[in-house]
């Protein structure tokens, strides 16, 4: 086994008889069920408006009850997402740490109207709201994930939560109240593999967990140390008609995994930078990534499958464009990353570079100042300061910049900007991706969450 994923750790695996994992959630084809849409790839099958301004097609605008930066997810008419408040709030006077809470929140998607909040109370020594790390996004950074039937939320020291979809909560887990070498907090979202929960409890516990999505039980548990420089979320790749792979980008390396038991079953080395901040996409049995950051970074694209070391078989190409901490979304035969105010067209075939555009902003419905209680302002840290990642609908590239201009492209076969829209001119932070179903889009704030829609 691959040194990394084996190192300092002495652990008893969970059995697993869990049959033929199934890729597919309960969901109804218009949804959007976890962080990056239903199948974790920032694609959505339907369209969206392509203009909008705070007085035209906005639908309706509902305040949220704290902050955070996790995503939106949508079932049928209904809008899950999570929350802080109570502490770090206001980078001048974050209050006392007792007072934090998290919330699991769903609204009314055809009102806004919020129809349940569970708050739930911080138990454990959080990190500070202080230094570089945790002001950039606070503690609500995990999208939650549905199955159809319940939401799961990973609440980050709080542990994991399972609610139905009337609000009734039907388990508690606790994954670790650990911290990452930097305290920056954790922000990793869950996913479903069949009936299994993954969890990456990096900060809390440095373990990738499975749970039973039923009952919140533990079936396996699989700790490392190599696991303390990724902020990704795993996505599940199929490999052939019997198998698919847990595949989980860290430090300079990208791994596969059995989802029903954790077990490593390949490892690709020569991957760009010690850090992971986005995540990654996947077609047709290969997945696709860009890092940046202070040691360095590139693209790459690596095929799934295999055993052991894979790194000189399955290595497709190596590029140097860089991704700060937007997940590329693909379109076509084009890969699209945003970072540092320009979007990026990679050809998925070879990586060789197509495009490169830089953001026209608007300055005329610009705000003040940039939002929240970020003590930086809008520049967000040295790596690029926008966290939304792009996603595509229709042809259409949509990227948010956290200043809360968001911005439209033609990504059919020329990056051409269409727009450059804003829901509010308010000073409200904007660092979640958003939510493309049925002609809606769903963005969140620090503040409020947005309906887009055109006018009939």
């Amino acid at each position: 086994m691959h040194s990394k994923f084996s190192l300092s750790r002495c652990l008893t695996l969970g059995s697993c008889s869990l049959g033929l994992l199934t890729l597919l959630t309960v969901a109804q084809a218009e949804d959007w069920t976890r962080f990056r849409g239903s199948n974790g790839d920032g694609i959505s099958p339907d369209s969206a408006p392509t203009k909008w301004s705070p007085t035209e097609n906005i639908k309706w605008k509902t305040k949220l009850p704290g902050a955070g930066v996790s995503c939106p997810i949508v079932l049928g008419g209904k809008i899950f997402l999570t929350c802080y408040s109570g502490y770090g709030i206001d980078a001048s006077d974050p209050g006392n740490q007792a007072d934090l809470k998290r919330h699991v929140v769903c609204v009314n998607r055809t009102t806004g109207e919020i129809i349940w909040d569970r708050a739930i109370d911080s138990t454990a020594a959080e990190d500070a709201y202080s230094g570089r790390g945790v002001p950039e996004h606070g503690y609500a950074s995990h999208t939650p994930v549905t199955d159809g039937e319940a939401v799961y939320a990973f609440l980050g020291k709080s542990g994991v939560y399972a609610f139905d979809l009337d609000g009734k909560q039907l388990w508690h887990t606790e994954v670790g109240t650990g911290s990452d070498r930097r305290r920056w907090g954790s922000a990793s979202s869950p996913m479903l593999a069949g009936d299994v929960l993954v969890i990456p409890a990096i900060a809390e516990s440095s373990s990738l967990i499975g749970l039973d999505k039923k009952t919140g039980k533990q079936i396996w548990n699989e700790e490392t140390d190599a696991l303390g420089n990724s902020w990704s979320t795993p996505l599940l790749v199929k490999v052939d008609d019997s198998r698919s792979d847990l595949v989980m980008p860290v430090g300079g390396e990208v791994w596969g995994i059995n989802p029903a038991n954790g077990k490593l079953r390949w490892f690709c080395s020569d991957i760009p930078g010690d850090s992971f901040y986005t995540s990654l996409s996947s077609r047709d049995g290969i997945v696709y990534g860009s890092v940046g950051g202070r040691s360095g970074g590139g693209s790459f694209a690596i095929k799934v499958g295999g055993k052991d070391d894979v790194t000189k078989t399955n290595m497709v190409w190596q590029g140097s464009d860089q991704s700060s901490y937007a997940t590329p979304v693909l379109h076509n035969n084009r890969m699209f990353i945003a970072s540092r105010g320009v979007a990026t067209a990679i050809d998925t075939q070879t990586g060789k570079q197509l495009e490169k555009v830089r953001l026209e902003s608007s300055v005329d419905n610009a705000p003040a100042s940039p939002a929240g209680g970020n003590p930086r302002g809008g520049s967000r840290g040295g790596f690029g300061g926008d966290y939304s990642s792009p996603v595509v609908a229709n042809d259409k590239l949509y990227y948010v910049k956290r200043n809360g201009e968001m911005f439209v492209f033609d990504a059919g076969t020329e990056l051409k900007q269409l727009a450059v829209n804003r829901v509010t001119t308010d000073s409200e932070d904007f660092s979640a991706t958003p939510a493309i179903c049925d002609g809606q889009i769903f963005i969140r704030s620090n503040k409020n969450l947005y309906c887009i829609e055109a006018a009939q």
